[in-house]
């Protein structure tokens, strides 16, 4: 009797586009997510860690998939990487290093400060449920996957994320600081 010897054949990898393109047409919405959830200060390094995982990753990700939802969820475990490692830091010094620059950081000198600031002071959650779904447009169902929860309760925290925001904006005679857009 004669065996017939069959070989496990990997299943070729999906085709993609060249990982320079994803980083274009991704990379902005990808620092506007790092920048929310750490702050200015560690977004480059939240991004570029994002960046060199999917580039390792990238060849293995199933056609079809969400690009730029893959990406904001890598984003998200770098940034939560990012804050826990802050608690292990080493600790403050009497001199201080120059101010890092606020050109290109969103809020840092210009009319929606107020509101960048208090989306910073915002609970993680809150905080990740408000800039997925009303800063990337991405619905809650999808907001819920990257966050890691079910949509009722994304969509609650957006809620209550977009409420604690304007509590913080709004001064005791009811007027937002918010910028107001001008009348048509």
């Amino acid at each position: 009797m004669t065996r017939s010897r069959t070989r496990c054949r990997r299943a070729p990898a999906p085709v993609h586009a060249p990982f320079q393109r994803v980083v274009e047409a991704h990379g902005v919405s990808v620092l506007r997510v790092c920048r929310a959830l750490v702050g200015p200060v560690d977004a480059d390094d939240a991004w570029s860690e994002t960046f060199l995982a999917a580039l390792r990753a990238y060849p293995e990700l199933p056609a079809g998939r969400n690009v730029e939802a893959w990406l904001v969820t890598i984003a998200q475990r770098k940034c939560i990487d990012l804050l826990r490692s802050r608690g292990r830091g080493p600790l403050p010094v009497e001199d201080l290093p120059p101010a890092p620059s606020t050109i290109g950081v969103p809020g840092a000198a210009d009319e929606h400060a107020p509101l960048w600031q208090a989306i910073g002071r915002l609970p993680l959650v809150q905080r990740q449920a408000v800039v997925y779904h009303h800063l990337l447009g991405f619905p809650y169902a999808e907001a819920a996957r990257i966050i890691g929860n079910s949509p009722a309760a994304a969509r609650r925290a957006g809620a209550d994320g977009v409420g604690a925001l304007r509590a913080a904006l709004a001064t005791p005679h009811g007027q937002s600081h918010a910028p107001r857009r001008a009348a048509p």
